[in-house]
């Protein structure tokens, strides 16, 4: 039997792999995304709902119906469809600051426009690194050895458009889960797992648009994107009856153009996204006993019954919103542009009770671009501790060979 200490801190960790997992669970608590009274806050490897990249990050953690640029492998596939040439980037965060822990997040996104298949094909790295720890013996804290843990997934992709007014963008994932490198006391096996899961995304972005009874033309400056990710099995590491859901989440966006000129941009988005997970625990009497029986939905029937699970009322509070603003200024054809950001992410405090204010700016010279982002929860009541606040964010990333847009507003593509 082993027990598990992280070499920063020096702390005892627990002494089975999947207290091992709690422990990890609980230090990402502030991105599961329900209360844990509910279950549905103990969906396996939780970084796979973390806003990846700096733009979308500081725009409130809003992206769905913008998607364009290659952090829309995350946000929303079908956004690429409107896209064309080549891009990569890459970003990189030290994530829950206040911690003091060796926490960090990289993610690695390319993307191709193939005339020949009529779309893109994308792929993307996303790794979250969790630290060393030191494995010691059940009688002497004396280190036998040390090890690190980490989730990973590899996503490939690929976007097209239906029409000239929808994009339809598909992922395939392998998820990959290392908490441990050797089992504890009597049990088999480690503390690794590997899973799959997919997503569908769709977009409309429409080339002509006008709202009804205001007559407000939104042509080519209004789109609506909703995605639906990490949809798969359940993931387990020692016990296969112990097997937790993956966090299948329903992202819906919006993204509308509010000003556009030569040489000044003003773009407004919003996004509602919902965890449709569906994990319940419940007392039971067993004979003199009384024990917690946990039930899981599959994947399949989860879809439906995390909407159902609880009342209507409660089903509303438990979607997270976030709205964001992106202001840019200069133009491409002068080589340079600009931009600042601002955004706002709320949710509700029966369900998680994370609310932070988001700030960042980007440049773009060339084909290169540069973009970072801010988490502040210290202007909110009792927020100056939180583990978020302080969040920075960092992306670098290169655009080629892209078609010159022949109209103003959002991307149409080819």
């Amino acid at each position: 039997m082993y027990l598990l200490t992280n070499n920063k801190s020096n702390s005892y960790g627990g002494k089975r792999m999947k207290m091992l997992s709690r422990m990890l669970m609980l230090s990402l608590i502030m991105i599961s995304f329900t209360k844990i009274m509910y279950g549905q806050g103990e969906a396996a490897v939780p970084f796979l709902l973390l806003a990846p990249d700096s733009r979308a990050g500081a725009m409130g953690e809003s992206g769905t119906g913008l998607a364009d640029n290659s952090a829309a492998i995350f946000w929303n596939p079908a956004g690429i469809a409107f896209l064309t040439g080549q891009e990569v980037s890459i970003t990189h965060s030290n994530w829950l600051p206040q911690f003091k822990l060796d926490l960090f997040y990289d993610y690695v996104t390319y993307r191709n426009y193939i005339e020949s298949i009529q779309g893109s094909i994308t792929s993307s790295i996303t790794y979250m690194n969790y630290g060393e720890f030191v494995r010691t013996g059940p009688d002497s804290p004396d280190p036998l050895g040390t090890f690190r843990s980490f989730d990973a997934a590899l996503t490939l992709g690929y976007s097209t458009k239906l029409s000239s007014d929808w994009g339809l963008g598909l992922n395939f994932r392998l998820i990959h889960s290392n908490l441990s490198d050797k089992p504890t006391a009597q049990e088999t096996g480690s503390g690794v797992a590997t899973s799959v899961s997919f997503d569908v995304g769709a977009m409309w972005r429409p080339t002509s648009f006008i709202i009804p009874l205001i007559d407000e033309d939104l042509s080519n400056r209004f789109s609506i994107g909703m995605n639906l990710s990490n949809v798969g099995p359940k993931i387990f590491y020692i016990d296969k009856a112990q097997a937790d859901p993956i966090p299948t989440n329903l992202r819906l966006g919006f993204a509308t153009v509010l000003m556009k000129d030569e040489f000044n941009s003003l773009t407004w988005t919003l996004d509602f996204s919902k965890l449709l997970v569906n994990k319940l625990t419940k007392e039971e009497i067993i004979g003199t006993d009384t024990v917690n029986v946990t039930t899981v939905d599959p994947v399949y029937r989860a879809l439906f019954s995390s909407w159902t699970n609880k009342p209507f009322k409660e089903e509303i509070r438990d979607i997270v919103s976030s709205i964001g603003l992106e202001y840019w200024y200069g133009n491409m054809r002068d080589g340079f542009m600009f931009a600042v950001r601002g955004g706002f992410f709320y949710e509700d405090p029966s369900y998680g009770n994370r609310k932070f204010m988001t700030l960042g700016s980007g440049i773009r010279y060339d084909i290169y671009g540069f973009d970072f982002s801010y988490i502040s929860t210290s202007i909110f009541k009792n927020g100056e501790n939180h583990p978020l606040d302080n969040t920075l964010r960092f992306t670098l990333s290169i655009g080629w060979d892209s078609i010159a847009e022949q109209s103003t507003g959002l991307p149409r593509g080819i």
